[in-house]
């Protein structure tokens, strides 16, 4: 799913959220009372908390000595009161905008422990952060103790391997605006009314919590207007498509709900009624049918997202007129049938101009690619691979000239590889294997600085390798197996290849000439001759 890589987009619309919670959430702040300490019974709190931790490997909790504790790594204080405010303790080794499963357990730079009841003396702490640790305590749930700090306003214990029923004391943290239970998938819940208690909660992750059965989620979401992002992604949800007369989200402005199982048809969601969002992500659904016309409604929408639903009449209709904001489209793995020209024609000029992902693989997209010379000069990857496209690649490409990716592989593409692919210099993937492409390797290649991977396996390509190939230093992987080249490889095509992990050069007719005291890149991992001429001093 295309959406997995758009952290920075997400981190952005986050950021421009809460600017509240981002706002130096991995440095303190220093603040503290103007007596220069922080408050004795707090700071006996915190020394409580770090005696309940049993391994600290980051020495994150070095600081922690000394009489001021509002100078401690991850606390800060009030300036006006000097009580804490702030402890934020995420497991430095996990990037904020970490996307996956993270096993913290199994993370020797989380803290292991539990998560002390000395807490309840810190008063007045608004925003808890002890993300992507082991702190488990002795019966792995969510101790109880968390649904007491009711002026918390950040809450976020995701990727603490908790298991069991979720607890509806949460519900007691009126003032939340912030909570991130996600990647627990040891924890259930067959109840989530105790959302409705937190009037105030603008951000909102329960992504891997197990939540099936639960028939009545919209209406709970539906009754919390302040919600801006809803991340129930992998939660075993079972159905979208329950009736809301009145859609209350008027802020809402994420929504994902990849991975979960609604088995109905794509037009009846409920989620089309909300207008807002910049963000939708459907994948994996087994969503069936056509969009509904109220798709024109989603005027905001920056990225759609509906990626491995497997449905073939997923065809666009006439109702993207609107969709002027439309940065990332991943269509990918349906098998949409259908001309690739009448889709992309039917994305309006404002789109087209506005594009910077377009994900169309594995579908039965059919025809050439339209010649659109002027459009879609936004664009940084264009996958286009497992359809049936024919023709040449189209001239117009070389005006992407902030192309990253381009995967047009599993094709039934023509014609040679035009020089001019060369100039698109941006470019860190370059995949065209699998097509009926023919003549050589343009020496132009060389200039593609930042290529990472090439691959143009099994085509009709001959002629003999560029040198220039040899100048691709930052190459990790490189595919010319079952072509037709010919010609000798030598040191020169080698040399600088220092990132090389993979090269496949097996099935053509080369000549490999490499002088006996030749090393590979002490990168490479794989390496496949099969059926090359290897030469007398080939390295043993």
């Amino acid at each position: 799913s295309m959406s997995r890589t758009t952290n920075l987009l997400l981190t952005l619309i986050t950021i421009s959220i809460f600017p509240f919670f981002t706002n130096g959430a991995l440095q303190p702040q220093h603040q503290h009372a103007h007596d220069g300490g922080c408050i004795p019974a707090e700071r006996a709190a915190l020394l409580s908390l770090k005696e309940g931790i049993t391994s600290n490997n980051t020495n994150l909790l070095a600081s922690w000595k000394g009489q001021d504790c509002c100078r401690w790594r991850g606390i800060s204080c009030s300036n006006r009161t000097g009580h804490v405010i702030k402890l934020h303790l995420r497991n430095p080794n996990v990037a904020p905008d970490h996307y996956g499963y993270h096993d913290a357990c199994a993370d020797a730079s989380a803290l292991f422990g539990e998560i002390s009841p000395s807490l309840l003396s810190l008063k007045r702490l608004k925003h808890l952060d002890l993300s992507m640790n082991c702190l488990l305590g002795t019966n792995s749930q969510i101790p109880h103790l968390l649904g007491s700090m009711g002026n918390l306003r950040y809450l976020n214990l995701s990727g603490i391997p908790f298991t069991g029923r979720m607890p509806s004391h949460l519900g007691n943290l009126s003032k939340l605006q912030y909570l991130d239970l996600g990647y627990c998938p040891a924890m259930y819940s067959t109840d989530i009314t105790w959302l409705t208690k937190l009037p105030f909660l603008k951000f909102l992750s329960m992504r891997g919590v197990m939540l099936p059965g639960i028939a009545d989620w919209p209406h709970t979401l539906n009754m919390i207007p302040s919600l801006r992002v809803i991340d129930l992604s992998n939660c075993l949800l079972d159905y979208a498509n329950q009736s809301l007369q009145h859609v209350n989200l008027t802020k809402l402005e994420k929504l994902d709900l990849f991975n979960n199982y609604f088995e109905h048809s794509l037009a009846s969601g409920w989620f089309w009624k909300a207008t807002s969002l910049k963000y939708l992500d459907l994948g994996n659904n087994r969503l069936f049918g056509q969009f509904p016309d109220t798709l024109g409604n989603m005027t905001n929408l920056q990225v759609l997202d509906i990626s491995e639903n497997w449905n073939p009449h997923m065809m666009m209709a006439g109702n993207l007129e609107n969709l002027c904001g439309l940065e990332i489209i991943d269509l990918s793995y349906n098998y949409i049938n259908g001309d690739i020209a009448v889709l992309m024609e039917s994305l309006p000029q404002c789109t087209r101009k506005k594009l910077q992902e377009m994900d169309l693989r594995y579908n039965n997209f059919t025809g050439t690619l339209p010649n659109l010379v002027s459009d879609f000069t936004r664009l940084r990857i264009l996958s286009l691979s497992g359809n049936n496209l024919v023709g040449s690649i189209p001239p117009w490409l070389v005006n992407l000239t902030r192309l990253t990716t381009l995967e047009l592989f599993s094709n039934h593409l023509t014609g040679s590889i035009p020089p001019w692919l060369g100039n698109l210099t941006c470019l860190t993937s370059l995949e065209l294997s699998d097509n009926l492409l023919t003549g050589s390797i343009p020496a132009e290649f060389g200039k593609l600085m930042y290529l990472t991977i090439l691959d143009l396996s099994s085509n009709h390509l001959n002629e003999s390798v560029p040198a220039e190939i040899g100048s691709l230093v930052n190459l990790i992987f490189l595919d010319l197996s079952n072509n037709s080249f010919t010609g000798v490889i030598t040191e020169e095509h080698l040399a600088n290849l220092t990132s090389l992990k993979q090269i496949d050069l097996s099935l053509n007719n080369f000549k490999i000439a490499l002088n006996s005291d030749w090393r590979a890149p002490s990168t490479l991992e794989s390496a496949w001759f099969a059926s090359c001429q290897m030469g007398p001093l080939f390295p043993p």
